[in-house]
């Protein structure tokens, strides 16, 4: 038995609060790579996250690794987001209205990240996969349901719909006029079914 194990199999107190810490740092870490990109210097998560540098490096001893461990931290967010959207919103379509809504703050606040990821780092490789690999899948259970429910059109998969989502975020780093937001609202608002 160590100090993560108390031998039942469940985590303690300290395990969960080591999760609960790293958590934090991934937090620090993505807001500061949302106003001041990828290659922000680290002492700014360091302040954000409130602890110091070597904190920071013992969890991520590479800034590659920080990269991949926040890209990763906020697809499983998102991941996570939409069986509870689903269980929790009004309808089926408001549920994918939502979650479309927690994609593209996803997307359009990669600040630079987009560039680290074709970097020759051979890390990086596998995010895409990962991506598509937790992000179709509740993409597609969202639009199940609303087609279930009558509420949107059949005739559109999941990864048409993140592709079309995200071709309409691509604008929003170069130009501060841009609003994705409202043309994906627009997209969205064209899946429903007419009344």
């Amino acid at each position: 038995m160590n100090d993560s194990d108390d031998g039942t199999g469940r985590a303690t107190p300290r395990r969960k609060d080591a999760r609960r810490n790293k958590e934090t740092l991934l937090d620090a870490a993505a807001a500061v790579f949302v106003t001041k990109g990828v290659e922000a210097p680290v002492r700014d998560i360091a302040a954000e996250a409130g602890v110091g540098l070597g904190t920071i490096y013992r969890h991520f001893p590479t800034r590659a690794d920080l990269i991949i461990a926040v890209f990763r931290h906020q697809v499983d967010a998102c991941a996570e987001a939409g069986p509870a959207l689903l269980e929790n919103s009004a309808t089926a379509h408001a549920a994918l209205e939502q979650w479309i809504s927690l994609f593209v703050d996803f997307l359009v606040t990669k600040h630079g990240l987009a560039g680290a990821l074709q970097s020759d780092n051979s890390g990086f490789d596998t995010l895409h996969t990962y991506f598509l690999d937790r992000l179709v899948p509740v993409c597609a259970r969202l639009l199940d349901a609303a087609v279930g429910a009558g509420e949107i059109h059949t005739d559109i998969e999941a990864i048409e719909l993140m592709r079309g989502v995200g071709n309409l975020c691509i604008g929003a780093d170069s130009d501060p006029d841009y609003d994705p937001r409202r043309l994906v609202g627009i997209l969205i608002a064209g899946l429903r079914m007419p009344q």
